[in-house]
């Protein structure tokens, strides 16, 4: 089966991402498959995470990376690579250019994450910091290799990085054959659109579902105008996922294969990382977790069994931490409450026990006495709490109040 692929390249089709693989073979390891109990049990059938985010590097990308530079002729590696990436492209092209003996060069956001930079440097890139945003990135990458010659290594749109990414549908299907449906998130669109060329090739019936951050989802409105539109800004936590217009090849292949395109809040990312990580085990990035947010926001929409692909794991720990606490809240495990109480001797003691008896932990606490706002004989507290949901939560503010505390969220 052959499938269509715009500008001056051939099209694409399953002979391509086969001879990627084997291409492959020895370079990138075929990662897991982990099924989700707490998942299954939401969407009623089987569902299975294809863990890329244990691949080396910690993402996909060096699958595509490594066949696009293998790819290239003697004179073409003699004048080494360039690519512009923020994180995971970076190192997946830092990797396979030391694997292949080919000088790399990097462009990275001057405020890209420090361990995102150290892991490329480590690979055996040269890192140059420029540009405030990815587009100024890829402006400095691109003016780089019309001066020095260097190939530049795009992140998603050509016909080696897609056939790269779809080695990914291949496992697959050798390691659940019974797939029904396919979920992974989307960006410029390579790994979707790799995975649709391998999959719908050898099973036309397995339903292909991308996810994007709705501040970033460039797709939705190129699908309905027939072409790729650029949007006007983006914006989302899951910078592996915030590309702000579908790549040339890969939208027509994603408009023909692809079955459907979900969009997936801020608010559904954080809670599907923290899923991961406490349910499953698995340190993903919000981009990485973004099939698992669809699965959660509507799980009756799956027929199974699911394979949820966790795309990477390149997290950084400060947004990690940010994250994390962003999930505890919209899931209701964090409570911040103001109340008032008497302004004397154990009288904080005792809101703090009855706190106790409500099997509340206190994260954080603001004792106010010389507000002007408040009686003489008043103190106000702000407490931050971690407590075991949405129910607790109401639990909680029902114990203070019959201990007759003026509770205020």
């Amino acid at each position: 089966m052959t499938f269509r692929t715009s500008g001056p390249f051939p099209p694409l089709i399953l002979d391509d991402v086969r001879g990627a693989q084997k291409m492959l073979s020895g370079v990138a390891r075929t990662t897991g498959m982990e099924g989700s109990r707490h998942l299954s049990s939401l969407v009623g059938a089987p569902v299975h995470f294809k863990c890329e985010n244990l691949q080396r590097t910690g993402s996909f990308k060096l699958r595509g990376a490594y066949v696009r530079i293998a790819g290239l002729s003697p004179v073409e590696r003699a004048a080494g690579v360039v690519a512009a990436s923020a994180g995971n492209h970076a190192q997946g092209v830092a990797l396979a250019s030391s694997l292949l003996g080919v000088r790399s060069t990097v462009f990275m956001p001057v405020g890209a994450p420090l361990p995102k930079v150290a892991a490329t440097r480590e690979y055996g890139a040269e890192v140059r910091l420029q540009g405030q945003v990815v587009d100024e990135t890829l402006a400095a990458a691109q003016e780089y290799a019309e001066g020095t010659g260097a190939v530049f290594i795009h992140p998603f749109d050509h016909p080696d990085i897609i056939a790269g990414q779809g080695t990914v549908g291949l496992e697959i299907l050798e390691q659940c054959p019974e797939v029904r449906t396919i979920v992974v998130g989307v960006g410029g669109g390579g790994l979707a659109a790799g995975i649709a060329v391998a999959v719908k090739a050898l099973r036309p019936d397995v339903r292909i579902v991308g996810v994007q951050a709705a501040g970033a989802a460039a797709y939705p409105p190129s699908l309905s105008a027939g072409y790729p539109v650029a949007l006007d800004s983006v914006q989302t936590m899951a910078d592996g996922i915030k590309v702000g217009r579908p790549g040339d090849l890969t939208f027509p292949l994603i408009q023909e294969l692809v079955d459907e395109v979900r969009t997936v809040s801020e608010d559904e990312l954080a809670s599907a990382l923290l899923l991961c990580l406490e349910r499953a085990k698995m340190v993903v990035e919000p981009a990485g977790a973004s099939p698992v947010a669809a699965l959660l926001s509507d799980p009756g929409a799956f027929r199974g069994p699911v394979v949820a692909v966790l795309s990477g794991g390149n997290v950084d720990p400060l947004l990690m931490q940010r994250v994390l606490t962003h999930g505890m809240v919209a899931a209701g495990r964090y409570l911040s409450l103001r109340l008032r109480l008497s302004d004397r001797p154990g009288a904080l003691a005792a809101m703090l026990a009855t706190l106790s008896v409500a099997d509340a932990n206190v994260l954080d606490i603001s004792h106010v006495r010389t507000d002007p706002r408040l009686g003489l004989t008043e103190a106000e507290v702000e407490l931050q709490l971690e407590t075991k949901g949405p129910a607790h939560c109401e639990e909680v503010a029902a114990a203070l109040r019959a201990a007759g505390y003026l509770v205020r969220a």
